[in-house]
């Protein structure tokens, strides 16, 4: 009975679904408890099943799952109920990958802090062609691997004990309660991992947080495939072949960075991002043996970056995270300098990771001076030459620039840059991130490939379709939108002088920074720090609300840069900052303009936001 009335509903879900559902990868923050995440929406979901009643309407006012696709969406959510409905289990333990490998690493990941062996069994011998030797040496996580015939012959142990399928239809499991972790992969669609057992409800959150800095959700429209899959639907492909829009797309990708090794492309920004230091790690301890490794990080980054930096190190104590201070009154380059120096008399192994320009407060550091700080010879302690630095450069907010190309600024020391697709790249249709590398690089780019892979986070296929349609007109679009927030920046200056903005200067632009966002630090009242930072704080989210309120289908409360249409306005210590220290967190308006809005609206709406002040 249950399978029927879930089959219906489902149809009914499938047929009546906002486009959205597929085709957003940032949703609404004004309508999302991050608390609640995944939770208050299938509360809400969970009644409409009951009450049987269901439209179009009920689930365009659902509240958001996630504020951002790469952490789970509404179809990877619908695909997790059903799962747990079939088989008995609560929704928070069932987790949908894009990856086959990484819900596996999740729980060795969990396993190696929680000093905790872990035995791997699966009944397929292409899992064998995983590289699980390399997940043993670099990433130190202890397993034993099992082939078995049956998955009868798992028997209870002290161990966690994982069973790999690849069952290919979406009903029950028959769960196994000498199986702690069931990861099924479907083809070409990703993974789901169901958590099996009282004892291991607290990997949940865990597995969770691995799916949000290591990996993504299985895509939404992956995971529309596999709703109709479970109904006995069929789907249509694009009729392009993989190769043909991925050559395309390292083809652009080259052309507009003016590089030329062969791009990678991952599931993310910060699934290139993890193969990037994964990658670098293993280089590192292949050929600087037992030396200490050092990602220096700025502390008030894209908080991605700083979190991910930060659970790389925390399983290897040969692995520190040191804070670069590039905002404000820290200037990037002489804390470059000063790092490196102490690095090198460490006899250390020195990467960088930073913004250019850095978020949220937009600035670009004197580029010559960059240059000749990460090309400078250093000596260790004892007097011999200093492992040379890699530059790491995240490039998200300005990607038309080239930096790498031969000749041009980077160029001269090992760098590497890579940028987040869901902006200016894709105009904000899809998660996936590109790294690229210069010449003294390139090399590693064969490292970082391999961990990419071994993660299995390359982009989808139709990741690569709409980068192929996208990234021709990227570089226009970059120009466009830098021209209304220039004018909006310009107005702003005007209506509201006393505001402290963040942008960049005329001199940049012309050197070819056009970034399309700005942070506004608005003017406070109060006679305590505390009322001061108070009053500002409201006030941040009284401009937000009006400017959502007064244009709803142009300004959105949600992490956004580089879409095709619209105004989007966040907090980035509420949403891109979260898992920053809170000494670190801005506290202030960070604003994203696209090439399409009606900028007139939004001066007028600003101007009314002034005048209530």
């Amino acid at each position: 009975m249950i399978h029927q009335k879930l089959n219906k509903f489902i149809a009914q879900v499938v047929d009546n679904m906002p486009s959205d559902w597929v085709n957003l990868t940032t949703h609404r923050l004004d309508i999302y408890n991050e608390s609640l995440a995944k939770s208050e929406f299938l509360a809400k979901f969970e009644a409409l099943f009951q009450n049987d009643t269901i439209n179009k309407h009920k689930l365009e006012n659902l509240p958001t799952a996630y504020d951002y696709i790469r952490l789970g969406h509404p179809l990877s959510c619908v695909l997790e109920w059903i799962l747990s409905k079939l088989n008995d289990l609560h929704p928070d333990e069932v987790i949908s990958f894009s990856s086959l490998t990484m819900p596996i690493l999740a729980v060795l990941r969990k396993n190696l802090l929680e000093n905790k062996d872990t035995a791997i069994y699966f009944t397929n011998s292409r899992f064998n062609d995983i590289d699980f030797e390399t997940l043993k040496r670099v990433y130190g996580y202890n397993f034993s691997t099992h082939l078995i015939d049956n998955e009868s012959e798992i028997q209870e142990s002290d161990s966690s004990t994982i069973f790999i399928s690849d069952k290919e239809d979406f009903k029950t499991f028959n769960l196994n309660s000498s199986v702690d972790f069931y990861v099924n992969a479907y083809s070409d669609l990703g993974s789901v991992l169901l958590v099996n057992g009282v004892k291991n409800k607290e990997y949940t959150s865990e597995i969770q947080h691995v799916r949000r800095r290591e990996s993504v959700a299985m895509t939404p429209l992956n995971s529309l495939k596999a709703l109709n899959l479970f109904l006995g639907r069929s789907y249509t492909e694009n009729d392009t072949s993989d190769n043909e829009s991925k050559k395309l797309v390292q083809s652009l990708i080259k052309d507009i960075t003016g590089t030329k090794a062969t791009p990678l492309l991952g599931s993310s920004g910060l699934s290139i991002q993890y193969a990037i230091m994964m990658g670098l790690v293993d280089d590192a301890q292949q050929n600087h043996k037992n030396k200490a490794i050092k990602f220096i990080v700025p502390p008030n980054c894209y908080g991605g970056t700083n979190d991910q930096a930060r659970r790389v190190a925390a399983l290897d104590k040969n692995i520190d995270v040191v804070d670069l201070l590039v905002d404000g009154k820290n200037d990037m380059v002489s804390s470059i300098d000063r790092i490196l120096d102490e690095v090198a008399n460490e006899d250390a192994v020195p990467y960088i990771i930073a913004e250019i320009p850095t978020n949220p407060r937009v600035e670009v550091p004197n580029l010559e001076d960059l240059k000749r700080v990460l090309t400078k010879e250093r000596k260790t302690n004892s007097g011999e030459t200093a492992i040379d630095p890699i530059f790491i450069l995240d490039q998200t907010f300005c990607p038309n620039y080239q930096f790498l190309g031969e000749g041009e600024i980077l160029s001269t020391c090992r760098s590497i840059a890579y940028a987040s697709g869901s902006k200016f790249p894709s105009g904000g249709k899809c998660t996936a991130g590109y790294c690229v590398s210069n010449d003294k690089a390139k090399a590693l780019m064969h490292k970082i490939e391999h961990h990419l892979t071994l993660c299995d986070n390359e982009a989808t296929k139709q990741q690569y379709d709409i980068l192929a349609e996208q990234l021709p007109s990227m570089n226009h679009r970059i120009l466009e939108a830098y021209q209304n927030t220039k004018d909006f920046v310009s107005f702003i200056q005007k209506v509201l002088p006393e505001a402290k903005i963040n942008f960049v200067s005329e001199q940049l632009a012309l050197q070819g920074f056009t970034p399309s966002v700005f942070s506004l630090d608005l003017p406070t009242k109060g006679t305590t720090l505390e009322e001061q930072e108070a009053y500002k704080r409201a006030l941040n989210l009284k401009l937000i609300n009006l400017m959502i309120t007064e244009i709803p289908d142009e300004s959105k409360f949600c992490v956004s840069y580089g879409q095709l249409k619209g105004c989007y306005w966040t907090v980035p210590a509420t949403s891109t900052q979260g898992t920053t220290k809170e000494g670190d967190k801005d506290y202030i308006v960070r604003a994203s303009l696209s090439p399409d809005l009606d900028l007139e609206l939004h001066k007028k709406v600003f101007t009314d936001f002034v005048n209530s002040l």
